[in-house]
């Protein structure tokens, strides 16, 4: 979906939540620029002040080679800059950078993430997303939903389109074609964090945690320092544990 979701299960009775922590595409890109005026200016929030060994990345192709310096600050400039300038192809090499052991770069990968799947390559469409994304967070569901609908009829390989009308359609409680959405995000986007947040959302919402932790799993394998992931993937495992022993118990 077009948030990042912090996932917190825990038991009421049978039943299992999750709290999101939403992140809209709009705010992780200024959270990206805003970062990389600070890489400019040599400092990165988190870390000691030092002045940079190399100058920021400039071309998309510079911002690409970047991801291998060994100086996480440059890294992290250049993550900034590829919310900039990065396209679709650059998407898997970026998303390696969840797994980065520092949180200032992690953050930056997952803004620059936001910021790729966000452009489409027309002006036209991107105007519509930031339209209906400025109507959903407003509430106004049905006028952007209108809007998404319009871009995945005339743009259906735009992933991001498809991943805007599953949050709007979870947030309507339509959640059977929330999914169906969300599975067309994944085959266009594999590396499609929020649309795999929202699949085990949904599942947890409709009590299948089978499903739940299979889309979790999954999650975890993009982004392993999902907070209080492991927690969570317990919790989980343990509940399909659970109710797998209910079900042999009911047979038997």
């Amino acid at each position: 979906m077009s948030q990042q979701l912090r996932w917190t299960p825990r038991r009421r009775g049978q039943a299992w939540q999750a709290c999101p922590d939403l992140c809209s595409a709009q705010r992780a890109e200024c959270r990206a620029i805003a970062l990389r005026g600070l890489v400019l200016g040599g400092l990165i929030v988190g870390m000691a002040w030092l002045p940079l060994s190399a100058a920021p990345p400039q071309t998309r192709q510079q911002a690409l080679q970047g991801l291998a310096q060994s100086d996480a600050r440059l890294r992290v400039a250049a993550l900034a800059r590829l919310a900039e300038v990065g396209t679709m192809a650059d998407g898997e090499r970026v998303a390696r950078q969840l797994r980065s052991d520092n949180p200032a770069e992690r953050e930056a990968a997952a803004a620059s993430l936001w910021a790729i799947w966000s452009r489409s390559g027309d002006a036209g469409i991107d105007a519509k997303l930031r339209r209906g994304t400025n109507l959903m967070d407003a509430g106004n569901l049905a006028l952007a939903l209108a809007q998404f609908d319009e871009i995945v009829r005339l743009k259906p390989d735009f992933a991001e389109g498809w991943n805007k009308r599953a949050t709007v359609l979870y947030l309507m409680s339509r959640d059977a074609e929330s999914l169906r959405d969300c599975d067309q995000v994944l085959r266009r986007n594999p590396q499609h964090f929020g649309a795999l947040s929202g699949m085990a959302q949904i599942h947890l919402r409709g009590g299948d945690v089978e499903a739940a932790l299979a889309a979790y799993e999954r999650l975890m394998a993009i982004t392993p320092h999902q907070p209080d992931g492991q927690e969570t993937l317990r919790q989980l495992r343990d509940a399909v544990r659970s109710q797998r022993r209910a079900a042999g118990s009911v047979q038997t």
